[in-house]
């Protein structure tokens, strides 16, 4: 993506751009999925710090993305998306080699138990090369992405689902049930959340006053305040829910889920709310972006994080990677859906003024009000998932454990508070 032909914009420049794109896809479906399995094989199952992991560990992730979209936006803006996507690049195989040199750290964590043969695991370096040249076609035919995402999805809970009738045992199938009912709440909420790269960031940019001390700060920019309030919530979040746990007060998976979807709902109501406040004759104050995306993020953290632990705790050892990969589908689904919302707040042909205003506010505020119901119909299920979840039955994996007090009971953290401690040596 560094490359840039005369102007950017001739046949071969646009090649080479979703070629680029291509490898990114295909690149971020083997790692995603993966280092998340990975982080969750750190903890056994009935470990009360999964929840509080995955949230420093998303945490790690955020501040890359706080540092990389300030760096990287400037470079673009400044010197040429060349620099910017280079530079971008360079993150990237910094990031690799750090893993690969402290890999050892793991002590074996994430390992395959059956590793592949040779040929096989050079065989699947093939069919990803494969895959890269379909999705370089894909990213040119947007309209056929809808069409796959709905056929590829149903097949996948389809598949999911008969698996988990014919082949698991009443509690291990329950759990699936209760992980699929989280991954459909979740599509929702980033339907929602992802109007800030779409018809948030147009809105940020044509109506919204964004000077700050004297500064217009571009609406690029803006782009990199949820990473900032992840950074600094994140271990806020972390403590919050290992202080709850260890007095048994932790809420449940599927209750978080409906706080996270409410407030991205109230998120775009307050914007809303504010906007006409201020007089759609003007501008809206840069306040209310900077709220927005705090109910967002607030809303994230009840979210995201802890849909990666559930979906590793629920899925037996040997589904872990399809359920996960499951998981980021359906944030695949809810990008998508984001775009379908963004046409219809005009999209990129919001040309501004008035009646562009009020197209936009009208759909945040149609979306909001639905976020919320749907987030308070989650708060009144999650009774139900949660009893689907056996949490009273749920077991470790693995037979020996490095940390003393993992299995204790066999509860899982929420119900028990089971707070391992390292076994002096």
């Amino acid at each position: 993506m560094g490359f840039e032909g005369s102007g950017g914009q001739d046949a071969a420049s646009l090649n080479v751009f979703w070629l680029a794109l291509a490898f990114i896809i295909v690149g971020s479906g083997f790692l995603k999925a993966n280092i998340s399995v990975i982080v969750g094989q750190l903890y056994p199952r009935t470990d009360a710090r999964r929840d509080p992991a995955y949230t420093i560990f998303y945490m790690g992730i955020n501040l890359g993305a706080f540092l990389g979209s300030l760096l990287c936006g400037y470079l673009g803006e400044v010197y040429g998306w060349s620099y910017g996507f280079g530079a971008a690049g360079v993150g990237m195989l910094l990031g690799l080699v750090v893993f690969v040199v402290f890999k050892p750290l793991l002590m074996g964590r994430g390992e395959a138990p059956k590793p592949l043969s040779k040929g096989f695991e050079w065989a699947l370096y093939g069919v990803g090369l494969v895959a890269v040249l379909a999705c370089w076609w894909l990213v040119q035919n947007q309209a056929v992405v809808g069409t796959l995402l709905g056929i590829f999805g149903g097949i996948l809970v389809l598949g999911v689902i008969l698996y988990s009738v014919v082949k698991l045992p009443g509690h291990d199938r329950d759990r699936i049930f209760a992980a699929l009912f989280l991954i459909f709440v979740s599509i929702v909420f980033w339907a929602l959340f992802e109007q800030a790269g779409n018809s948030l960031s147009l809105f940020t940019d044509r109506e919204v006053d964004r000077t700050m001390l004297g500064f217009e700060a571009p609406a690029s920019m803006f782009q990199s305040l949820n990473a900032a309030y992840i950074f600094l919530l994140a271990p806020l979040f972390a403590g919050i829910w290992t202080m709850l746990g260890r007095r048994g007060f932790e809420p449940s998976a599927p209750f978080k889920f409906g706080l996270g979807v409410i407030q991205v709902g109230l998120g775009f109501l307050v914007l809303v709310w504010g906007a006409k406040a201020a007089g759609m004759d003007n501008a809206v104050p840069v306040l209310f972006i900077f709220l927005i995306y705090l109910l967002h993020t607030t809303g994230e953290l009840c979210l995201s994080p802890v849909g990666l632990s559930a979906m590793n705790r629920l899925a037996p050892a040997h589904m872990a990677s399809l359920i996960m990969g499951t998981w980021f589908f359906a944030s695949a689904t809810g990008n998508f859906a984001a775009g379908l919302i963004s046409q219809a707040a005009g999209g990129d042909g919001l040309e501004g003024g008035e009646a562009g205003k009020e197209l936009v506010l009208g759909v945040y505020n149609t979306v909001g009000w639905y976020g919320v119901g749907i987030g308070v119909a989650v708060l009144v299920l999650s009774p139900l998932v949660k009893r689907l979840m056996h949490l009273d039955s749920l077991r470790d994996d693995g037979a020996e454990d490095d940390l003393a007090g993992q299995g204790e009971a066999g509860l899982e953290a929420q119900e028990g508070g089971v707070h391992p401690e390292v076994k002096p040596n």
